[in-house]
């Protein structure tokens, strides 16, 4: 079960990315999907979820395709594939226009926002994020 489209989160390249090769900095791309993950959850999530909930990065899997550069235009599409319990498993692909920069396989754990403890995410929220599933 996965969403129906993945979420676009535009990416602006600043020169604080660029390494000492000229491109962007392999670390960037993990902050990049950090970013595009966030804000797919503060979209659709309903505003007492994204109030009370806060989430820690439990894997990446990254395979790097091609670089990006200064100035590039980059979208990192992300598309949450499932959840179980407190995990979310997301797959997130970073273009520049149509070609594949990285992919990325991530798995986050949802915790409560007051006490840091994993928090079960509600089966109530599988209206908002795979609207088309039943």
């Amino acid at each position: 079960m996965s969403a129906t489209n993945p979420f676009a989160f535009p990416i602006k390249v600043v020169p604080e990315d660029i390494d000492f090769m000229g491109h962007v900095n392999n670390a960037r791309y993990l902050n990049w999907v950090q970013d595009a993950v966030l804000a797919h959850w503060n979209k659709l999530a309903p505003a007492e979820e994204v109030a009370s909930k806060a989430w820690v990065a439990l894997k990446h899997e990254i395979t790097y395709r091609k670089p990006a550069f200064l100035e590039d235009d980059v979208i990192a599409s992300t598309v949450l594939e499932h959840f179980k319990g407190a995990r979310a498993f997301y797959s997130t692909v970073i273009k520049r226009r149509e070609e594949v920069l990285a992919e990325v396989k991530s798995s986050w754990c949802c915790i409560d926002a007051e006490t840091l403890r994993p928090a079960r995410i509600g089966e109530h929220m599988r209206e908002f994020f795979f609207p088309d599933s039943d």
